[in-house]
Order: structure tokens, then sequence, then C-alpha cells
């Protein structure tokens, strides 16, 4: 347990130098998603939300699996002591990515006129067409992020992606401001991606590469080091394919069904979604290397206890911050678009509840899988929840022109929602089977629950107290924290063991430690009146 919580700390600070990045990267951009709402019309949203899909959808297409072999590689090789041979593995997965990334960027170009016409917004033609050069420059980006990662320094992933969403945030804006609407921007977009590249892959060459370089001896055959890493990788990709498209795919299918109006709601929605990055995106990533650094055979006992810890303390933060966004997305819709996007907080509600699913380990399930190089059984997970998906895939297209479009978004959110259901049940039946890993299904049914009793608490507040949408969304937002906090330690969702583990792994994050500091107090005020060893705090 004590190696498992030492590897959790510095999953800790690793998430949390990710979180620093995300959740900047995310505000600054948050910053300009308000602006855009409020100088665009709901049709202009929409449209400039469906332009994003078709690239968006080809660039899960580019990896093949590289990048993350490329983050397990020179996790592996760093753990072995073996770091002039990281070289090679950089400049073979560099050169892969920047071929199929212009390859798959042409490919979206030609291609643009008829996607326009399948969505019968013939005006998006031309921002698809922009939005082509996003594929080869989120290639350089995810490339440079494998790297990153892999030499776990998450610091210099955290600035790429805050410059590059300061680019996004001034550029789109300003040029919708000076009269170019929502081509202005696609513009800021599309440059976004073309300058994260350009500073990713100078970060790469200055700081990791150019020590590499000096020690480098002979030549380098990219052919031969591409091999394994498309072994590796190849498995992997069409599971981060299915995965990553699917969710594109049914909204790509709803934007004919539901219009520019409506689309307009939905990706006015999503933007409130990516809060929840905030958690699942650090975590997930910080996990990789250190998943990756058990050894299955050897440390079985390890494995398991890092997984379901994983899982406990992931379902901590990730269940409470889906519930708070599910309960407060009228107030939280109303406050930034006051009445603008009418069925924004139905599909905020909705949409959200995909995380939920963190309680049985979906966060930690794939993680897992790949740090353990078992991609051939990821790819038949998600290959299974593909072949299930056909039939709403093939529902939306054959009844596209019959449905009622409100319906039609409602069919689509829930096919993403179902999408994932059978490959998840499959792959956490198969960790179990294999290694004997799994979450602690009683304490995430405690942890359900406590939340579930703060969002229901917040809900009836909310109801039965009129008041405008910012100070509903403060004061549901401080009860709904107050509630859990209380009812967690309270019905066992949480004790003092996980106290001093959550306080020992966010020990090294400075101010951030002294903040938790309250709330785990308070926690611990509450687990002696369960324990009946004080009474309650005034």
């Amino acid at each position: 347990m004590e190696k498992a919580i030492r590897m959790g700390k510095s999953s800790a600070t690793g998430s949390f130098q990710l979180l620093i990045g995300v959740v900047s990267s995310t505000l600054i951009m948050a910053l300009g998603t308000l602006v855009l709402g409020w100088l665009l019309s709901r049709d202009q949203l929409g449209l400039y939300g469906v332009a994003l899909i078709p690239s968006s959808m080809i660039n899960f297409f580019r990896d093949w699996g590289v990048n993350s072999a490329m983050t397990k590689q020179i996790a592996s090789l760093r753990a072995a002591n073996r770091e002039a041979e990281i070289h090679d593995v950089i400049v073979s997965g560099l050169v892969f990515e920047v071929i199929s990334g212009a390859v798959l960027s042409v490919a979206c170009f030609a291609v643009a006129g008829v996607l326009a016409a399948f969505l019968k917004m013939p005006q998006a033609s031309v921002l698809i067409s922009i939005m082509s050069v996003s594929i080869f420059a989120g290639a350089v980006i995810a490339a440079a992020s494998a790297v990153f990662v892999g030499f776990e320094r998450m610091k210099l992933n955290s600035l790429t992606i805050i410059l590059q969403s300061v680019v996004k945030t001034g550029v789109g804006p300003l040029l919708v401001v000076f009269g170019f609407s929502v081509f202005g921007a696609i513009i800021g977009a599309a440059l976004s991606y073309l300058a994260g590249g350009a500073i990713g892959i100078a970060l790469v060459y200055i700081l990791l590469f150019r020590p590499l370089r000096k020690a480098k001896v002979g030549k380098c055959c990219v052919r031969k080091m591409l091999k394994p890493m498309l072994s590796y990788g190849m498995p992997l990709t069409v599971s981060n394919t299915v995965i990553g498209v699917l969710p594109l795919l049914f909204a790509f299918l709803m934007a004919p069904i539901a219009g520019a109006s409506l689309m307009g709601d939905y990706y006015a929605a999503t933007y409130f979604t990516v809060i929840l990055t905030f958690f699942t995106i650090p975590i997930s990533t910080a996990l990789f290397p250190t998943f990756a650094k058990v050894n299955p055979k050897e440390e079985p006992e390890l494995l398991k206890t890092v997984f379901s810890s994983s899982v406990k303390y992931t379902s901590i933060l990730v269940v409470p911050a889906t519930m708070i966004l599910m309960t407060l997305a009228d107030p939280i819709l109303n406050t930034f678009w006051p009445g603008k996007f009418p069925y924004a907080p139905l599909f905020l509600a909705l949409s959200v509840v995909l995380n939920l699913y963190v309680v049985v380990g979906y966060v930690s399930l794939g993680t897992l899988m790949i740090g353990l190089g078992e991609t051939r059984w990821l790819m038949i997970q998600s290959l299974l929840s593909f072949a299930l998906s056909l039939p709403l895939v093939a529902y939306l297209l054959l009844f596209a022109e019959t449905i009622n479009p409100l319906v039609g978004v409602i069919l689509g959110i829930s096919g993403i929602l179902l999408s994932n259901v059978p490959g998840m049940l499959w792959g956490l039946l198969w960790v179990w089977q294999r290694y004997k890993v799994k979450a602690d299904f009683k304490i995430s049914a405690k942890i359900f629950a406590a939340s579930g009793i703060a969002a229901a608490t917040t809900y009836l507040f909310l109801g039965v107290f009129e008041m405008s949408p910012v100070v509903g969304l403060v004061a549901g937002f401080a009860l709904f924290l107050v509630v859990y906090l209380v009812s967690a330690p309270l019905i066992g969702a949480i004790n003092q063991q996980d106290v001093e583990n959550l306080r020992g792994m966010f020990s090294g994050l400075g101010v951030v430690s002294k903040i938790l500091e309250v709330p785990f107090r308070f926690v611990e005020q509450n687990l002696k009146i369960r324990n009946g060893k004080t009474s309650p705090p005034v």
C-alpha cells in the first residue's frame, strides 16, 4: 500500500500540473466561448460547432496509436535508464505524425463540399476547408504531448495548451467583432492549432530532444522503430477511433435533423461539459505512466490496489462534479446566456451522464489496459461498442427526415451514452478475469449516494425558493458542496485513511494542498461525528 501511495502522490502531482494546464486553457477558451455566444446567433453558433466536426472526426484516423506507443516507450526507457534510445523514438513518431497529418488534411479539404451538402448547410463548405489545417497541426501537438507525458514533464504540456487557448480566445472573437462572423471564429480556431503545434514542437526540440541528439550515435532507422510502435498502437488506434468518433458521428448525424438553431443549443451545452475534463483528462493521462510502471506478474496486489484506489479517488471528484452540472444546468446556462439557448440546460444535463460511469472504472479501465500493453483486447472492447451502436446510427440515418428535431437531438445524445456501455462492461469483466482487478462497488455506490443526496437537496432548494440565475448558481453550488462533504463521510463513502491518503498524495502541490486542507478538516470533523467522538461543528 505504501508503494501505491508513493505512486499516487507522483500521479497526483502530474495530475495537478496537467490540471493547471487544462483548467487554465479551458477558462481562457471559456471566455472566448462566452463572447462567441454573445456575438453569434443560435444559428451561427450551431454552424460554427458543426463545421468543427469533420476535422475532429478525421483526426482520430490519423494517429494509429503511435503517440501512446511513444509515451509508453519513453516512460519505459527512462525507467530502465536507457535514455539514449529515446532519440529514435521521438524522430520516428514525429515523422509518422507529420506525414499522416498532412495526408488527412488534404483529404478533409477535398471532401468539404460533399460533407456540407449532407449537413444541408452549404455555407459550411469553406469553414470545413479552413479547419482541415487543424488535422496537420493537431498531429504535431499530439506528438509533442506524447513526448511531454513520457518524460513526465506535465508543465510543458500545460504551457502548450494554455498558449494555444490564448490564441483561440484572442483571435476568434476579435475577428467576429470586426464583422467576419462565423468565418472569423473558424479562422481563430485554425490559427490556435497552428500556434499550438509550433510552440509544442519548439519546446520538445529545445528542452528534451536537443540533449538526446548530442548523445546520439549512428543513424535512425524510422521504419525499424515504427514497426513495434505500430504493432503496439494499431489495435489501440481502433479503440481510440471508435471511442472518439462515435460521439462526433452522432452529432454529425444530428445536424441535418436538428438544424442550426438546435445545434446551437447543443454546442452551448457541450461547452460546459468541458468542465469535467478538469478532472478526467489530467487523472487519466497521469495514470498512464503509473500503470505502465507496474509489473502485473510480480506485483499483482499492487495493481489491484492502484486500480481500485484510482477508481475511488477519481469518483470522489468526478461524480459530485457531474451531479453539480446536472442539478445546476439551468442557472448555469441562464447566468451566462439569459434565455438565448432554451434547450441547452436539458442537453447539458443529459450529456454529462456519461461521466457517472466513472464509479465502475470508466476512466481507469482504458488507461490500465493501455499501460499494461493490452491494446488488442482494448480494440475488441471498442469494436463491440461500435457494432452494437450501429443500429442507433442506422436509425438516425433512415428516419432523419421524419424525426422531430428536438427528439432527434435527444436520441443522438442517448446514442452517445449507450454506445459506451457494452464495451465498458466487457472490459471490466475481462480485466477481472485476467488480473483480478475491479472497483470497490460498495464504496462507489456510497459515493454515488452521497452525490445523489446533495443533488436532490440542491434541486429541491432551487425549486422551492425563486431567485435569479446568478444567485441560484452560487447558492446551489455552496449548498451542494456542504451537503456532499457532510453526507460522504457520514454514510461511509470516505474514511479517515482516505483523507490521509489524499492529503499525502496532494502534499506536494503547495498552496493547493493548503486550500484542500479546509475540506479535509471538515470531512474529518464529520468522521468524528460518525464515530461518536465529538459533537457537530458549529
